[in-house]
């Protein structure tokens, strides 16, 4: 079987369908039990995404709007375009 690097929607599916098996040895956990979990070398979690330059036109209304909360109106764009990236994504993947 020839396995990719890449993470396809076929892939992620195939993941998600996978069956888990709880046992002595892997029992299943409480929602309690996993929200106390903590990674055990918390420094390899802090992934800061890679900012590309981008030059868009934008209507002039919302530029302004999201320019009139003060400092860091592209802060801002990001912010509500990846909530709308992750509402999409989570709708999306089965």
């Amino acid at each position: 079987m020839v396995t990719s690097k890449k993470l396809t929607s076929k892939r992620l599916k195939e993941i998600m369908d996978f069956p888990i098996v709880y046992d002595k040895d892997c029992p299943k956990l409480s929602t309690e039990q996993i929200a106390r979990m903590k990674p055990a070398y918390p420094e390899y979690w802090k992934i800061e995404p890679v900012k590309v330059p981008l030059s868009i036109k934008i209507d002039a209304d919302i530029l302004a709007w999201f320019k009139s909360h003060g400092k860091g109106y592209q802060t801002r764009i990001n912010k509500a375009l990846r909530d709308i990236m992750m509402q999409s994504s989570e709708k999306t993947i089965h």
